[in-house]
């Protein structure tokens, strides 16, 4: 079965930049989009970007572009969201999810059925 580990968050000041990395086990990804979530107190899950199989489409969610940076290294299976000018609104549980089914590029919970456990970012001064 499908298996992902985030880690790479923490706390951070507005402005500051973390780099989070989503490795996976049990299959390669080659073959498999990628989705980066959060889910902030009190809100629901929230599709942040994801990116194709072959790493040739992506996407981001408004409130993200030109700030956040989705890339994968299938040699190493792993998957990297790098966040710069963080704002206190990013704070967050960010997941990283796939599914052997998903090969395009979405931002949809219901696409994934694999997920990981989630790692925390917070943004504050």
């Amino acid at each position: 079965q499908l298996q992902l580990v985030e880690s790479g968050g923490g706390l951070v000041q507005p402005g500051g930049s973390l780099r989070l990395s989503c490795a996976a086990s049990g299959f390669r990804l080659d073959y498999y989009a990628v989705g980066w979530f959060r889910q902030a107190p009190g809100k629901e899950r929230e599709g942040v970007s994801c990116i194709s199989s072959s790493g040739g489409s992506t996407n981001y969610a408004d409130s993200v572009k030109g700030r956040f940076t989705i890339s994968r290294d299938n040699a190493k299976n792993i998957i990297y969201l790098q966040m710069n000018s963080l704002k206190p609104e990013d704070t967050a549980v960010y997941y990283c999810a796939a599914d052997p089914f998903q090969a395009m590029c979405v931002r949809t919970v219901v696409a994934f059925g694999s997920w990981g456990q989630g790692t925390q970012v917070t943004v504050s001064s």
